[in-house]
């Protein structure tokens, strides 16, 4: 099965679409938040079942906060990041999402795409489609595969 995890497309969706074309045999799309007004037609648009949080932009959204999934055989906290401190570190996010049981967390915010492997809770970032800040500034999203024994491997990759 193949994940399609996106956050702060920011109401400029042509990335994000692009994306959609070129990624083949996605199950379900993840989005992290700052959709600015897609949040109501992911799944209409692509045909693709999409799990959504609210971001910090996302004002007058009745989508919720944060979310737990199941991403293969692990419990998963979706979230837009914001209010946990993770400009500066994810030890707080991830300490959150251990407290609630989850073994993998996904956030967005930073627009700085990252995988965090270290300690009980691994910490995923795809960056932004629209507002990159990471050096190079290349628009972001990341590929996550769950194998039949339903372990996740993670791969960020760029829009060319």
């Amino acid at each position: 099965m193949r994940v399609l995890i996106v956050s702060d497309t920011h109401g400029k969706n042509d990335n994000f679409y692009k994306v959609v074309e070129a990624e083949k045999d996605i199950s379900f799309i993840i989005h992290l938040g700052d959709l600015c007004g897609l949040e109501d037609y992911i799944e209409e648009t692509t045909g693709i079942p999409c799990y959504a949080v609210r971001g910090n932009n996302d004002y007058h959204s009745l989508i919720p906060a944060e979310s737990i999934i199941m991403l293969g055989s692990r419990k998963t906290l979706i979230l837009h990041g914001h209010n946990h401190g993770v400009y500066y570190s994810t030890r707080e996010l991830k300490r959150y999402a251990h407290a609630l049981g989850c073994g993998i967390v996904m956030y967005g915010h930073t627009h700085v795409p990252e995988i965090d492997l270290e300690g009980q809770v691994t910490a995923v970032n795809p960056g932004s489609l629209t507002f990159p800040r990471q050096p190079g500034r290349r628009p972001s999203y990341i590929v996550a595969e769950i194998s039949d024994s339903g372990d996740a491997s993670f791969d960020i990759r760029y829009l060319a």
